[in-house]
């Protein structure tokens, strides 16, 4: 029963991203359309942050899906359509930010990180290790107390 109920939880839950672009936003030719579509998975809300404006039901989401649209229309290409996009809004709407100035820092900060990580794991695990590989033996009151142990 469980299982029904998060089944049809999860089939009411599919349209509501659908909705967000309406009939009127959609362009007649398909192959268009799909190009908008592209553009706007790669666009970031500015307002709702999590969801890219294909999938925003804010106003300005809209406003941007029309844009892109009408940038298509006019003869952009992918590219000019997102240029224009960053321009009025900055890098922040881009889902994916561009590998090159302030955001280079951020792109190398994560493997850097891995790779010191890493380095610190290897010294310390290193420095753990016995360096001349014997064991102290035991002397003699340790040896008769560990004997007395075991017999018991």
């Amino acid at each position: 029963m469980k299982r029904l109920i998060f089944i049809l939880a999860l089939a009411l839950m599919a349209p509501i991203a659908a909705l967000a672009v309406q009939p009127d936003e959609v362009l007649s030719d398909p192959a268009m359309e799909a190009r908008a579509r592209h553009i706007s998975q790669k666009l970031r809300c500015p307002i709702c942050q999590g969801e890219n404006i294909d999938e925003s039901n804010a106003a300005i989401s809209r406003d941007l899906r029309l844009y892109v649209r009408e940038r298509l229309v006019a003869g952009d290409a992918d590219d000019q359509v997102i240029d224009a996009v960053v321009d009025r809004f900055g890098e922040f709407v881009l889902f994916e930010p561009r590998a090159r100035g302030g955001n280079l820092l951020l792109w190398l900060a994560g493997p850097a990180m891995l790779l010191i990580g890493l380095l610190i794991a290897w010294v310390f695990l290193r420095g753990r290790r016995p360096t001349d590989g014997a064991v102290d033996a035991l002397n003699a009151s340790e040896q008769a107390r560990l004997d007395e142990i075991m017999r018991d």
